[in-house]
């Protein structure tokens, strides 16, 4: 589980295959083997780690769900290790299963991301949205997607703020809203 707050902008060092690994120096701290970490959004898991890098498989589920296919070597990621239950939660409850991916038709500071029609349902003014990572408080929610505020220190110290139209983005909706759906599917 995780907030939405991202802890450091790291970057792609190597690829080979579905096998990935970033540059990083905050979350290494004190990860380890079998622990997750979330790029851009997307939860992956440890399989090795140094001082400077971690290195994770990631499935071909999450290749087709995310953007993580089109990562190369020197793109910069969003980091995020889980939360620990002794933690402030910042953000919202983000679970790092990416949705959809989305197509951001404004870029940053007033960020519009277009999104898959069926997701659209579970987005609403003032919710929470996770783009690539980040937790955002939607500003409008549209026919097509939605916008959100991001505030000068999240563009600089995220992807969000070197994105631009056109550029995918990782969309994860609130779990929340998915659960409550499917329990009111048996009373109605």
């Amino acid at each position: 589980m995780f907030t939405g707050i991202v802890e450091e902008l790291g970057e792609v060092v190597r690829r080979d295959g579905n096998r990935f690994t970033f540059g990083a120096r905050v979350v290494v701290e004190d990860s380890k083997v079998g622990d997750s970490i979330a790029v851009n959004g997307c939860c992956l898991t440890v399989v090795d780690v140094d001082a400077t890098s971690w290195t994770a498989d990631v499935v071909d589920e999450s290749l087709s769900r995310t953007n993580l296919g089109a990562l190369r070597p020197g793109d910069p990621v969003n980091l995020e290790r889980p939360v620990r239950l002794a933690d402030r939660l910042g953000g919202h409850l983000v679970q790092g299963h990416v949705d959809a991916v989305g197509v951001i038709v404004v870029a940053a500071p007033v960020l519009r991301v277009r999104i898959p029609n069926e997701l659209t349902r579970y987005v609403v003014e003032k919710g929470s949205v996770t783009v690539d990572g980040c937790s955002l408080t939607v500003v409008d929610a549209l026919d097509d997607g939605f916008t959100v505020a991001v505030i000068p220190h999240t563009a600089e110290v995220t992807t969000l703020g070197r994105k631009r139209a056109g550029d995918t983005v990782n969309v994860e909706v609130d779990m929340l809203a998915k659960y409550v759906e499917r329990l009111m599917e048996g009373r109605m």
